[in-house]
């Protein structure tokens, strides 16, 4: 009997050991991003192709035209993941602001007739050379950066409530104008999304968030219900069985395919949804071709590994010493397990349709390039570990660093942090450097040598006869004695500190 249960016994304890020993390695973070982002671009590359081949030949007699714009995209992203990487964080904080400026501009040229392209039901694409840009997806991140830099520069000042929400809030609100005027209501609702994560992880009092928290909610709902197709999709969410071939139609064949999917799926490529009962089978509803295909197995696969990136986002947000790393990586996790969460949701019919993409695996260039672009930004963060700065700066860069001949992150220091606070302020206003006390001497600042080397001092004058400035008399009274007397008399002197209103000085005098 003994000899069954030992086996079990030390399995379990080993499994646990392992991946702890793992997990305590310095470049774990960072190795962790990396896996993550390219298992979930390699499967949406995948589920892109197997989704949209259908479609994709029925238009243009090819089945490949959605995927290799995918593919082009994908490799765009990994581009932009690299560059990411090798970014200081200094450049990241002084660029932030100009950023931000020039998405705001790039959502009002979309508007403009002529320039913005329709697609999809809103004006929010600029196609160059047949390919389109979506600049809503790039005002998000840089709405995020320059959040984050805005609001860690505001504690470190030890703003108020004031100092919190303005400028950030009235900058919301102009994005969300102009993504309402597209209109794009899954976009609005991933910036509000943002805006709260950031005022969250920035430490807005409960209340304050809890009231704009609301004001959004109310806001998305009068959205949602002014707009024909928006209110049909809550109304139908609200009463599925209503419109089952009209509203419903898009929600309805997508629970078919996840319940034809069973626990194993019917196999790569062998979906019948696709086969044009599913719309946007390769989109906005590919989390349900996933479920058809691979099955049960499949969908639990996907949701781990979102659940892997956010575990380690948030590992990564708690270990960083900068504020500004702090708040950034935890709003960018929360904001991809929102997105994948509110996209997974519609799918299975928790949450009315949206619109919001399944990150890095529906299909969407420009949503692709800038996931993989934050999740390099995220990659990059985690080398500013202090476990992670501490073994590259000893050499222990690892395969993917010497690969990429990544630069050796600085340590954290105050200093440089308040330098790129200045360097990136912007439209900030002016950032007020923290007070600095009166310049003290050296035996006033706590440096024990130093007052050790003038109590030294004083007893080699005293022995060599030398009369010490400012009390030549004394001086000359203890050498003229008797080196007995003296050795009678004199009695250890304590070091006594050059700041005139200490305790020891007033004693003295």
């Amino acid at each position: 009997m003994s000899t069954g249960r030992a086996p079990r016994s030390r399995w379990s304890l080993r499994a646990p050991r392992a991946v702890d020993t793992w997990m305590d390695r310095p470049l774990a973070s960072f190795h962790l991003v990396v896996t993550v982002a390219a298992m979930l671009t390699t499967l949406g590359v995948v589920m892109v192709l197997s989704a949209s081949s259908v479609e994709a030949y029925a238009e243009d007699g090819s089945a490949y035209t959605m995927f290799t714009r995918q593919v082009i995209f994908a490799v765009v992203g990994v581009v932009a993941f690299v560059v990411a990487l090798r970014l200081p964080i200094r450049v990241i904080r002084a660029w932030s602001f100009p950023l931000f400026v020039v998405s705001v501009v790039l959502l009002v040229l979309v508007l403009i007739p002529g320039i913005g392209t329709v697609a999809q039901g809103t004006r929010g694409w600029f196609m160059i050379g047949g390919v389109g840009l979506q600049p809503s997806e790039i005002s998000k991140v840089t709405f995020a950066v320059w959040g984050a830099h805005l609001l860690a520069s505001r504690r470190a000042e030890r703003a108020d409530l004031k100092g919190l929400l303005i400028p950030l809030v009235p900058a919301a609100m102009v994005i969300f104008g102009l993504i309402v005027l597209q209109p794009d209501l899954g976009t609005t609702v991933a910036l509000g999304i943002i805006l709260m994560a950031l005022l969250w992880f920035a430490g807005l009092p409960l209340k304050w968030f809890v009231s704009i928290v609301g004001g959004l909610f109310v806001a998305a709902v009068v959205l949602a219900m002014t707009a024909g197709y928006r209110s049909a999709r809550v109304t139908q969410w609200l009463d599925p069985g209503n419109d089952p071939q009209g509203a419903g139609y898009q929600s309805r064949q997508a629970l078919y395919s996840l319940a034809d999917g069973g626990v194993f799926g019917l196999g790569l490529g062998q979906s019948r949804a696709k086969w044009s009962y599913l719309p946007n089978a390769h989109n906005d509803f590919i989390f349900a071709i996933i479920g058809e295909e691979l099955g049960l197995v499949g969908c639990v696969a996907v949701i781990g590994l979102f659940g892997l990136l956010v575990f380690t986002g948030l590992r990564i947000a708690a270990r960083v010493p900068d504020p500004f790393m702090k708040i950034l990586v935890a709003t960018f996790t929360v904001w991809i397990l929102a997105q994948a969460a509110i996209n997974i949701g519609y799918v299975v019919g928790l949450l009315p349709v949206t619109g919001l993409q399944l990150p890095l695996v529906s299909a969407g260039g420009t949503s692709t390039a800038i996931t993989l672009l934050v999740l390099g930004l995220l990659a990059n963060i985690s080398r500013h570990e202090p476990e992670a700065v501490a073994a590259l700066a000893s050499g222990h860069d690892g395969k993917v660093g010497r690969l990429l001949r990544l630069p050796v992150p600085q340590p954290y220091s105050p200093v440089e942090a308040q330098r790129a606070r200045l360097q990136g302020r912007g439209a900030a206003g002016p950032v007020r450097a923290p007070a600095r006390s009166a310049p003290q001497p050296a035996g006033a600042r706590g440096d024990r040598s130093g007052r050790a080397r003038s109590a030294e001092t004083r007893a080699d004058r005293s022995r060599a006869g030398q009369p010490r400035a400012g009390k030549p008399r004394a001086d000359r009274a203890r050498t003229a004695q008797p080196a007995a007397a003296q050795a009678r008399t004199a009695r250890p002197r304590a070091a006594v500190p050059h700041d005139p209103g200490s305790p020891e000085r007033r004693r003295r005098r």
